[in-house]
């Protein structure tokens, strides 16, 4: 009676409501994804506009936002057996998950008619892509096949296509290449994740890769995925849209990635070299997208 009481007073609270809906989008994800639609429109050919890219980028960060308050809802009971996991808004009680729903479909709603209403349907349709796929297609499979990691990868991919053709209203190889950096890029990363909480996915039902195929199958992936982003980084200088600065600049990271990723096989401690893997691969990611932007041709 004592929790039901609290938790009701709780839900009067604007503030404290308000601070729930916003940890439902998982700020830090969806910072990222404005920098990457971002990226995706100042690389496309044309002139963009600084309304029309404010409003694809804030349209495409609902659509994120959505996403991820969604999958929340979806995933409640796997959040609260999760250390890291179980003080979110769901499994703490602090919002209702019918609010966190429909807190979910609106946002996606909006995200999707306005990029395809203001801005064009190619965009309304990545959009609208991008969130069915990872809420209806990854989510579920967490539970089921490690390998939903790589159908989750593609969703996370889309926001730089959608910049794109919020410029230009299609999409080319030159997007393409980008779009494979990102889709890439997130295998290893999140790998190195699942490696390292191994065991609070595994307590929590999820079928991540390292707890189903054993941590030297993880590592070898690592390993093959670091080698074939080297190789997709490159994809650019040979589409039109990097130079040789570019270049240079994604081959030494790539090439540094590679090797952080081989160390993984003399490792004594996997979970200290999955972390440090992890950590590497956030500025790379900054780095190479950032070069890119500034010496695109």
């Amino acid at each position: 009676m004592a929790q039901a009481v609290e938790t009701a007073t709780r839900a009067r609270d604007p503030v404290r409501v308000l601070g729930a809906l916003l940890q439902l989008t998982k700020p830090g994800v969806t910072r990222m994804v404005l920098v990457t639609t971002g990226i995706g429109a100042i690389l496309a050919p044309g002139r963009v506009e600084l309304r029309r890219l404010a409003l694809t980028v804030v349209a495409t960060a609902a659509v994120v936002a959505a996403a991820n308050a969604l999958n929340m809802y979806l995933e409640r009971d796997v959040d609260a057996r999760m250390e890291r996991t179980r003080l979110r808004p769901l499994p703490s009680d602090r919002i209702a998950p019918e609010v966190a729903l429909w807190f979910g479909v609106v946002l996606a709603l909006l995200g999707i008619s306005a990029l395809t209403f203001w801005i064009n349907p190619l965009s309304g349709l990545l959009a609208a892509a991008a969130i069915s796929i990872y809420v209806l297609v990854y989510t579920p499979l967490k539970r089921v096949t490690p390998y939903a990691l790589h159908v989750g990868a593609i969703p996370g991919a889309i926001p730089p296509l959608i910049g794109w053709a919020s410029v230009t209203g299609q999409l080319s190889l030159p997007a393409l290449s980008v779009f494979a950096i990102l889709l890439v890029w997130q295998i290893p990363h999140f790998l190195a994740i699942a490696i390292f909480r191994q065991s609070e996915y595994a307590a929590a039902g999820l079928a991540v890769y390292p707890a189903v195929r054993g941590v030297p199958a993880a590592k070898r992936a690592v390993l093959v995925y670091s080698a074939l982003l080297l190789a997709v980084s490159l994809l650019p200088a040979f589409t039109g849209l990097g130079t040789p600065l570019y270049l240079g600049v994604a081959a030494v990271l790539g090439g540094v990635q590679v090797v952080i990723a081989a160390r993984g096989f003399g490792a004594a401690d996997a979970h200290r070299w999955a972390r440090a893997l992890f950590y590497a691969t956030i500025p790379y990611l900054l780095v190479v997208y950032g070069t890119l932007a500034l010496t695109a041709s």
